[in-house]
């Protein structure tokens, strides 16, 4: 363990469980709220949940402090685990304590007094943000292979073009199977305050107290520089010198955008972006529909050294098939940093969870073996290599043990059978209709794959294994979906759960 990891450690133990052993500070001063569908979450693990428009009347900071999340601040207080955030307690668990989980990063960016206020306040006091990350919009110009038509538009027009995804039945495949349009309750066109009360709540609170409060504003999408909300920030932020404004963007853009983002950068005085990759070359253009890594590297080696900016982040989804050039990603990644000779661009590897196929922890043994061996060894090699941060190298040493230690990424994920039908079936619908070929990827996974039968699954005559749980007939899968609030679709015989649902606990 390195000693920024015990850092870490100690900071854990010293600041935050001596609260109590589930406190975050998360839950107070950090929010992703997603105004097109009125709907929020603390940070980007737990699932999301809908802001009821009662609560905002009188009180638009009930676009943050909903009476959820009060409930899961009481909880916190008292040393209850809310069962929403266990993307951290996986983490936390893992055998011998010594691994860092998202609530040590995303509380020591508090201060001990920031922390220490919310630990002793009401539960149902409003709290004022410290950090908050909106997204105006779903519109995207990329359909990546785990995201999904509730968060890009892409990805919605593959829906509606070519319909549902046919045979998923693992835990979060029901987003494959829906078009987004729940996004859009006030219609395709409503990103205004005059048309959609979530953003006029959102204005509303910057005029009240927000904008004075807040220490970073994060605008992620879809795709933030293809919403003209996003654009009228930067004269906003203006005003705020000492305010950091962030922007998500997976830089895939023209070159007229390109020189606009680093014309406007050029004003702000605490200006990040945070972009998103995680394997090399065609692995990327293949998990990431309509990405083009040269476009991509061209962006970042000129946003580097043009654009003014206090921070560059490339937030790595970690999925089972960024696994085989990952070690490669992140050799590119250590260029970028060599251009100036700065940390910057760091990297953070968030663990994908749902849909719980594409996890890391779904594929078989002997490839996790494989991909955990080629990252220990490339790992074991970096000690020279000075431009990695300690939060990074805690990052890699978190994935490493993940996939040691940790057999599924939730409670309840779908049995391994499941999983890997559902992960064939997903492909060859994706290759036929994105025009891919998964054979770019290794003859270990691609020998596995033609292991495996074919899926087709019914809500009659079900086999074992083809739904969530092993031997089941249709009367047990009868009476999960209704344990667990699926919908059973009579038209495609799929099973499905309500819109934008991913999460059963």
């Amino acid at each position: 363990m390195s000693k920024d990891v015990e850092k870490l450690i100690k900071y854990r133990k010293e600041v935050l469980d001596t609260k109590s052993t589930s406190f975050c500070g998360a839950k107070w001063y950090n929010a992703t709220t997603w105004l097109g569908s009125g709907t929020t979450a603390s940070c980007h693990h737990p699932p999301a949940h809908k802001i009821p428009l009662v609560e905002l009347e009188g009180n638009p900071s009930a676009i943050h402090n909903t009476k959820h999340k009060k409930a899961m601040r009481k909880m916190m207080q008292c040393g209850e685990r809310p069962r929403e955030c266990e993307y951290c307690w996986k983490i936390e668990d893992i055998p011998g304590d010594t691994r860092v989980s998202d609530r040590v990063f995303k509380s020591n960016i508090y201060t001990n007094e920031q922390l220490e206020a919310a630990h002793k306040a009401d539960y149902n006091d409003n709290t004022m943000l410290k950090t908050f990350e909106i997204a105006f919009d779903r519109v995207c110009n990329l359909a990546c292979s785990y995201c999904n038509a509730s968060f890009s538009t892409t990805w919605a027009k593959d829906i509606k073009k070519d319909g549902p995804y046919q045979n998923l039945v693992s835990d979060g495949a029901a987003a494959f199977q829906q078009d987004g349009k729940w996004t859009e309750p006030f219609g395709r066109d409503a990103v205004t305050a005059e048309t959609n009360p979530y953003i006029k709540a959102f204005w509303d609170w910057w005029d009240s107290g927000l904008a004075d409060s807040l220490e970073e504003l994060r605008v992620t999408g879809g795709e933030p520089l293809m919403s003209g909300e996003t654009w009228k920030l930067f004269d906003k932020i203006k005003a705020r010198p000492d305010m950091r404004l962030a922007i998500n963007s997976n830089l895939i853009c023209k070159d007229k955008i390109l020189d606009n983002l680093i014309k406007k950068s050029q004003d702000i005085k605490k200006f990040h972006v945070y972009t998103s990759a995680e394997c090399y070359g065609e692995h990327q253009e293949y998990v990431r529909d309509n990405f083009i890594w040269k476009t991509w590297d061209k962006n970042m080696r000129r946003f580097i050294q043009e654009a003014n900016y206090e921070g560059l982040h490339i937030m790595m989804t970690i999925n089972s098939l960024c696994l085989f050039t990952i070690t490669e990603f992140l050799d590119h990644v250590y260029t970028f940093k060599e251009i100036k000779g700065v940390k910057s661009p760091t990297v953070t590897l968030n663990l994908l969870r749902f849909p719980s196929f594409q996890s890391p922890l779904s594929l078989p043994d002997h490839i996790k073996i494989h991909v955990r061996t080629k990252l220990m060894d490339w790992y074991a090699k970096q000690d020279d290599r000075k431009l990695w941060t300690g939060i990074e190298r805690a990052n890699i040493e978190r994935l490493i043990d993940y996939l040691d230690h940790v057999d599924a990424p939730h409670r309840r994920t779908s049995s391994k059978a499941t999983l890997w039908r559902d992960f064939k079936s997903f492909y060859e619908q994706y290759d036929i209709r994105r025009g891919k070929d998964i054979n770019v990827f290794p003859e270990i996974l691609t020998d596995w794959l033609d292991m495996l039968p074919p899926t087709i699954i019914n809500v009659s005559g079900l086999k074992d294994g083809d739904s969530t749980k092993n031997n089941v007939g249709e009367e047990d899968v009868m009476r999960i979906a209704k344990e667990e609030g699926w919908i059973l679709q009579p038209d495609n015989k799929n099973i499905d759960k309500p819109l934008g649902d991913y999460d059963v606990d």
